[in-house]
């Protein structure tokens, strides 16, 4: 096959090899139920046939409106940057998760700041070296924060929220009120809160909206009309693709249930590892897919596994478990990830090229992703639109939380083996080392499986790298997908496959303390607490729910112990 580049005439093009067939009578399906009328008609039945369930189902499909009805709010979210700047802000900190955090993320990455705007980061996390350092590499006089939070009672932003509110109070006073921004549902107490206390802005989001389909939202908008994205022009695009995607389009024209079906269809034949191709300018997408295809897909022991940001590997190392979409932008450096499609594809992997013109093509991505993911959950027989496994890991963190509130200590069972930097924790004590403890864990994958590395640390650009070794190794020897999350961003992601999704995943946790803990106002514990609860809760969950997963702690400094596990695993795997 010639390269791929000879086959983009439009903006979508699909290669599927034996995957052909399932696809084309998964669109037949679609037409026979006529679905994506009935996503517009608002159906519920559609995906459940609980009538309190389909219910809820309709109240959560707002999305659909939003890249029309949310142009009427950019003029109100750009007066906020004129605001802002005029007050001599500089930089603005999002305090949020999953939903209320990543679509933000993708945008500042994708375009940058504009001059004489904001510079936004993304602060979504417990970890107290991570808020640390966000917190020195700026001027907290001349810094905006957003609390973002749907439900209004998210722990991580409202914690956050009153670390910094502690550290404003102490260098501007009783104005530390003006550098607060709240994003949140309608008579939430986050929105309570803010009116009470004066914070400069409180935005209102349309109560119908999910939080991981809210890109299009004031959640994806207010910090994006900050950067100085045009907001207007984003919606646009995303406006293109809902009249594409409209009612009266058939479903075999419906570029989203096309991707809808693709997805689901590969899935029911086994290729449910979701893996990611982006341009280089687009690679921050890929989390904002993970999401929502993770969280919405994966429970009642189904889903779709999304594998993002994973490093090229030689063809024999992708097993027959994978789809490959490639969101390519015209005019980036293309040339790496053209070829490995060419190759792909000429390897007989089902593939799909969705090609964008222009960055703020984006808009309309965004809505085709949420579109395809609602027609995906049709045709695997589950509701997008829940995530009932979140909640099991923060009950059982907030049982840790308890339980040091009264003994002032968490509990930790002693360490199955240690060595060097590394501590591991197991059930077996059989085994005499550590390398030979994950050559046994690791040594289960078979044929359809997958590893996720769970990292507990600073999510910076030095142990993103080094996990990405730790990856490429896992991946090259075994032959499996690999994914990498840091915590507990990922449980507000993949979380919920993690746990309600198909019985196919390793999961190794890998812990580490802080170099410093930081106390949170009103709490008996730091952060260093909170987000060791929260990785004690995750390992628990996942054990509740029978999964495979096993734990190593890094003792000593964290790069050294992550070269350590790398050389470890070497070892394991040889």
């Amino acid at each position: 096959m010639e390269s791929i580049r000879e086959h983009l005439q439009g903006d979508c093009w699909y290669h599927l090899g034996a995957c052909q067939e399932p696809f084309e009578k998964a669109i037949a399906q679609l037409e026979a139920r006529s679905v994506a009328s009935a996503i517009w008609g608002r159906h519920g039945e559609l995906w459940s046939d609980d009538k309190d369930e389909a219910q809820e189902i309709e109240d959560r499909l707002g999305w659909l409106d939003l890249p029309r009805t949310m142009r009427f709010d950019v003029p109100r979210i750009e007066a906020l940057a004129y605001e802002l700047q005029a007050a001599g802000i500089e930089r603005v900190l999002l305090l949020g998760m999953g939903g209320s955090s990543l679509a933000p993320e993708v945008l500042r990455k994708v375009f940058g700041v504009a001059e004489g705007y904001m510079d936004l980061i993304v602060l979504d996390t417990t970890e107290p070296d991570q808020i640390m350092r966000v917190e020195e590499t700026g001027d907290l006089k001349t810094t905006a924060l957003i609390a973002a939070s749907k439900s209004g009672t998210t722990a991580e932003t409202l914690t956050l929220l009153e670390y910094f509110r502690g550290k404003l109070e102490a260098i501007v006073g009783e104005n530390w009120t003006k550098h607060f921004i709240v994003i949140t549902d309608p008579d939430t107490p986050l929105a309570e809160r803010a009116e009470l206390e004066g914070f400069r802005a409180c935005y209102a989001n349309p109560p119908d909206v999910g939080g991981r389909y809210s890109a299009l939202s004031l959640f994806g908008l207010v910090p994006a009309a900050l950067n100085g994205i045009d907001c207007e022009r984003l919606l646009a695009t995303g406006l293109d693709m809902v009249i594409r995607c409209r009612a009266t389009v058939p479903d075999d024209e419906n570029p989203a249930a096309q991707l809808g079906a693709l997805l689901a269809s590969c899935a029911n034949q086994g290729r449910d590892k979701l893996t990611l191709l982006l341009s280089p300018r687009l690679a921050s997408f890929g989390s904002w897919v993970e999401q929502l295809i993770a969280e919405s897909t994966g429970k009642e022991g189904k889903g779709i596994v999304p594998v993002d940001g994973e490093p090229p590997l030689e063809l024999d190392r992708y097993g027959d478990d994978r789809l490959f979409v490639y969101v390519r932008l015209e005019g980036d450096d293309n040339d790496t990830i053209d070829d490995l499609a060419t190759r792909l594809a000429n390897a007989g992997h089902p593939l799909t090229v969705l090609s964008l013109d222009d960055p703020y093509a984006l808009g309309a991505e965004f809505f085709r992703w949420e579109f395809a993911t609602a027609v995906a959950g049709y045709l695997l027989g589950i509701n997008p639109f829940d995530q009932p496994n979140v909640e099991a890991a923060k009950e059982r963190a907030r049982q840790a939380l308890e339980r040091y509130e009264e003994t002032g200590h968490l509990e930790e069972t002693e360490p199955t083996i240690e060595e060097g930097g590394l501590a591991l924790y197991d059930d077996d004590p059989e085994l005499e080392s550590i390398a030979e403890y994950l050559g046994q864990f690791l040594g289960q994958a078979r044929s359809g499986d997958y590893v996720a590395l769970m990292a507990y640390m600073d999510r910076n650009d030095t142990h993103s790298d080094a996990l990405q070794r730790i990856r490429r190794v896992i991946a090259e020897k075994l032959g499996v997908a690999v994914t990498v999350g840091f915590g507990p961003r990922f449980l507000h992601s993949t979380g919920q496959i993690h746990k309600g999704g198909p019985n196919t995943g390793l999961f190794l946790q890998i812990t580490c303390c802080a170099d410093r803990d930081l106390e949170i106002p009103g709490r008996d514990y730091g952060f260093g607490v909170l987000r060791s609860s929260q990785a004690a809760g995750d390992l628990a969950a996942l054990q509740d729910s029978d999964r495979r997963a096993i734990r190593v702690d890094i003792r000593g400094q964290v790069e050294t112990g992550l070269s350590e596990l790398e050389q470890t695993l070497l070892q394991a795997l040889d």
